[in-house]
């Protein structure tokens, strides 16, 4: 039987999720979504200025979302039950953006093949917050993030790993600032 829904439901968190995979939904049925969407030259070429903001809604794949989506489902929830909904979706948002410019840096003198998608980075930087307020998990949730980084790289999966770690230390400043 269907689970009926209630307030509780429609947490900031899980309305970013809705709209990330609706998002992925009109990106893979769109002729090269992917590019469009995604950040990558053609956000200083063509001036496609969105693409810092909906790169965090594009993915390179189902599972890609998934994984992506779960993190945010445990860790937004966990900030906007104790913060609230307006620092989850400041904190999602500014530090999305922020990492999505700071990874476009080293795309552009770096790696100008690259085609950054995924909310990675701003997931990596709800960490950071995280792992500011909770020294506890400081060793555990940077480990993690070098696990998701380098352990792709290992078995050849094009993997932003800048992405997280640019992530992670903006999430880590953004706690700081608003301490």
């Amino acid at each position: 039987m269907l689970k009926r829904f209630n307030r509780r439901d429609f947490t900031a968190t899980n309305v970013i999720i809705l709209i990330t995979v609706i998002m992925y939904i009109i990106q893979i049925n769109i002729p090269q979504g992917g590019l469009l969407f995604g950040l990558n030259l053609y956000f200083m070429v063509y001036d496609f200025w969105w693409q810092p903001l909906t790169t965090i809604f594009a993915h390179g794949g189902i599972a890609h979302l998934g994984m992506n989506m779960f993190v945010l489902w445990q860790f937004g929830n966990l900030i906007e039950r104790f913060r609230g909904k307006k620092e989850i979706i400041l904190l999602y948002f500014i530090t999305g953006i922020v990492t999505s410019l700071l990874s476009f840096l080293y795309i552009y003198y770096l790696d100008n093949q690259v085609n950054l998608v995924g909310a990675s980075g701003a997931i990596c930087a709800i960490l950071g917050y995280v792992a500011y307020y909770d020294k506890a998990q400081r060793g555990g949730i940077i480990t993690w993030i070098l696990l998701i980084s380098v352990a792709p790289l290992l078995i050849g999966l094009p993997i932003a790993w800048y992405a997280h770690f640019i992530g992670l230390a903006v999430g880590f400043i953004y706690a700081l600032i608003r301490r």
